[in-house]
């Protein structure tokens, strides 16, 4: 059985009370950490701006996910009404720059308006705002601004403006070197002496600030149903620029519907306009005509003949409109300013080909200039575009040229028989044939107007009629409590923090400290056994072991006399050396306290200094080191009772101190004359306590290696480096010196109460030190 088995405490591997009360120790500096931490959060809760939430939902009619428009048949004509959205797409509108550009534009906030409270500005908008500026002009140097207005009465306002002070009128415009504006009374009550700050702000930066701030999301995979939700400090304009927002939008959609309607209705004015002329001629050269040759009935020999002739004139009639229709079509498209313009519906041509081709060259018309809104000419987008409108633009006159080719031929076949009736009514007189060619003309101008005037009608009533594609399902509205700052996860943060920021310190200042803390730094560092503790001494007294002393360190150094007695397993135990790494560590403190408990118990013992180099043995029991171990190996005169002084306080405690300071005191312990004085000390004493030099400073000690029977090492807390503990491994692992042994010094014990170590027995049924730190527990010894 080994000696660490019987003098080591048992231990668990994770002390939780020993880290608890490391840390607990310090328990000041995590409440005032604390208290600190969470005035900090009260600070900035009061301080800092609360941040609103604003949410709307968008219905986006889609024929995909939803009823069309054009459930009316009545509109079945009018293809206006379809509606067909990409919800992809209408996401990326709403969230475009240039419609929240269009909507601060029209909201005005290229202004902002704050006033001053106690700590901070806050910012007011809406009926709250006492007075407004109009602006007409504004210069970069503006942006970022701020001008304060103080109104005077309610005729007059002074301007503060870069430390200059101006007096000026409401309603006035002002003109100054960063823009022109204008201050108008607002809604809001203006307070007398009650400053109003007024900046001015880059509207584009001011869309950019809230794109990023603008969410718009659909509710599910399933619906077309969008949520627009932004987070501003002031619910009033986060709730206005949400529902402009949604305003511009269905504004901007309708428009691009009335596109198609609005150059329809430009394509037949002009038309109109033309026809309107043509038709007058023709009618007053009927006139005319029946004027000069007094015309008023036909013969009714030729009646028969002219219904024929007048049912092909008739279909020449309607095919003559349509060329006339295609060939206005061809000159449309083939001016060079409409190239980019729409093209007009194809009114009575009803073939499948060219009513795709047109319908596909508008809606590429349509999507050109939606993208160049939001990019330029050159972008790849829009040439690809411009390549395919070229494209189509082509198709289109080659499918225009293919069906007036065949309507020719088809009105030069209706003709050939048309003329062979008219070859029948030979009788009929010339006069009668120039008046049907005059009738003729004029039927075909009175039919093409009365078809572009319905279609005109139709195109104003479909412009008239145009509604958006999306409807409001919940207005813009704010929430009742600000979504930031979080009170409850800024306080839970200051009091992680509070506690965090003292852990922290005192695990740092711990894990930077090289210095023996606890029994587990030491036991990590050697396997030497631990003969026990020795509590902080809290007085000045060097003698804390009396007949009549209870106190804690007293205590503890009749517990480490009870472990002397199974320090060498029965061997002789009487000379005991008493070293450590340096000085300061409670070497001599020790060696007396040590000396006295074991006088108590009635043994014979005696102090040795040893420490020929810093003697402080006899110093500290207040006796005279004239005469010592230095004299008495020089004199041969000298005997060991000429050097022993008994302690006056303690019956059976002697000392021998070390004598003058020898030149070289390495080589004088070497004597032969240092093991004769031991051996009659073994004879006189029943123990024998040497306090010698550091062993980690100077190798004085390791020259009494073979005369002593057992060694303690001290090793002090907050004192002794923990590298130093090296060299008590270095020597029971080498066996330098005779069953070394550590005794920790000045532990604090605050809950032991005078007792709290006691010894037990350990598996093998041998007494064991354990540390119980027990309220009221006594050692028995």
């Amino acid at each position: 059985m080994s000696e660490k088995e019987i003098f080591q405490f048992e231990s668990e591997e994770i002390n939780i009370k020993e880290v608890l009360q490391k840390y607990l120790k310090y328990w000041y500096l995590f409440v005032l950490s604390v208290i600190t931490a969470g005035a900090v959060a009260f600070v900035y809760l009061r301080y800092t701006t609360p941040q609103y939430r604003v949410s709307s939902t968008l219905l986006i009619k889609d024929d995909k996910k939803g009823p069309s428009l054009a459930d009316n048949v009545v509109l079945d004509d009018l293809n206006l009404f379809q509606s067909g959205k990409n919800i992809d797409n209408e996401i990326e509108i709403l969230k475009s720059k240039s419609l929240m550009n269009r909507v601060l534009q029209e909201l005005s906030l290229n202004t902002t308006y704050y006033v001053d409270g106690r700590v901070k500005s806050t910012e007011i908008y809406g009926a709250t705002i006492p007075l407004k500026v109009i602006v007409s002009k504004l210069d970069s140097s503006a942006f970022n601004k701020a001008i304060v207005i103080q109104p005077k009465d309610h005729n007059e306002f002074q301007i503060e403006a870069d430390g200059a002070l101006s007096q000026h009128k409401f309603g006035a415009q002002i003109k100054t070197l960063y823009g022109v504006f204008t201050v108008v009374a607002g809604t809001g009550k203006a307070v007398k002496d009650k400053k109003v700050t007024v900046k001015f702000h880059d509207i584009r930066k001011v869309a950019e600030s809230y794109n990023q701030k603008l969410t718009v999301a659909p509710v599910n995979k399933n619906a077309s149903v969008l949520s627009l939700s932004l987070v501003d400090p002031v619910p009033a304009k986060g709730v206005a620029i949400l529902n402009k927002l949604v305003e511009v939008y269905n504004k901007e959609a309708v428009e691009d519907k009335n596109l198609i309607a609005g150059s329809t209705i430009q394509f037949i004015d002009e038309r109109l306009k033309y026809l309107t002329s043509e038709l007058s001629l023709v009618e007053e050269d009927v006139e005319s005509y029946k004027k000069d040759n007094r015309v008023t009935d036909v013969s009714s020999e030729a009646k028969l003949y002219l219904e024929k002739a007048s049912d092909y004139n008739r279909q020449l009639s309607e095919w003559a409109i349509q060329i006339d229709v295609l060939e206005s079509i061809e000159r449309y498209l083939l001016k060079q300013e409409s190239e980019y313009e729409l093209v007009p519906s194809t009114l009575t041509i009803q073939d499948p080909t060219l009513l795709g081709l047109i319908s596909k060259f508008n809606e590429l018309q349509l999507e050109r200039n939606r993208l160049l809104r939001v990019s330029q000419s050159g972008n790849p987008l829009v040439q690809n575009i411009n390549e395919q409108l070229g494209n189509l633009r082509s198709n289109i006159l080659e499918n225009l040229r293919n069906i007036k080719d065949g309507l020719k031929i088809t009105r030069s076949n209706l003709q050939a028989s048309s003329a062979q009736f008219e070859s029948r009514i030979k009788e009929v007189p010339s006069i009668e044939k120039d008046l049907i060619e005059i009738k003729r003309q004029q039927s075909i101008k009175e039919g093409l107007y009365l078809y572009l005037l319905q279609k005109r009608e139709e195109s104003a009533l479909s412009l008239a009629a145009t509604v958006a594609n999306s409807r409001i399902i919940d207005p813009a509205i704010s929430g009742d409590t600000p979504v930031e700052p979080k009170k409850q996860l800024i306080y839970l943060l200051a009091f992680l923090v509070g506690l965090g920021i003292p852990f922290a310190g005192i695990y740092i200042k711990e894990l930077l400290n090289d210095r023996v803390q606890s029994q587990q730094d030491v036991k990590k560092a050697t396997n030497t056994p631990i003969l026990g503790e020795i509590a902080h001494n809290d007085t000045f007294e060097k003698l804390v072991v009396t007949e009549n002393s209870r106190s804690t360190v007293a205590e503890l150094f009749r517990l480490i006399r009870t472990n002397l007695q199974f320090a060498t397993l029965g061997k002789d135990n009487k000379v005991i050396m008493v070293t450590s790494s340096m000085s300061g560590e409670g070497k001599t403190f020790f060696t007396i306290n040590l000396g006295a408990s074991l006088a108590l118990t009635g043994k014979r013992v005696v102090l040795v200094n040893f420490d020929l180099r810093k003697p402080r043995l006899l110093q500290d029991m207040d006796l005279s080191n004239e005469i010592g171990i230095t004299n008495y190996i020089i004199d041969e005169q000298l005997n060991i009772q000429d050097i022993l002084i008994p302690s006056p306080e303690v019956t059976g405690l002697y000392a021998i101190g070390s004598g003058p300071i020898p030149p070289n005191p390495a080589e004088l312990m070497m004597s032969p004359k240092v093991g004769h004085l031991l051996a009659e000390l073994r004879e006189q004493f029943d123990y024998i306590l040497l306090d010698t030099s550091p062993a980690g400073q100077v190798a004085d000690a390791f020259t009494l290696a073979p005369l002593i029977d057992a060694s303690v090492y001290i090793v002090r807390y907050n004192y002794t480096f923990k590298s130093q503990v090296a060299i008590v491994d270095d020597i029971y692992q080498n066996k330098k010196l005779n069953h070394p042994m550590i005794v920790l010094n000045d532990a604090e014990m605050k809950e032991a109460y005078g007792y709290g170590y006691g010894y037990g027995y350990n598996e093998f049924g041998k007494p064991s030190l354990k540390n119980t730190l027990k309220k009221g527990m006594r050692i028995e010894v």
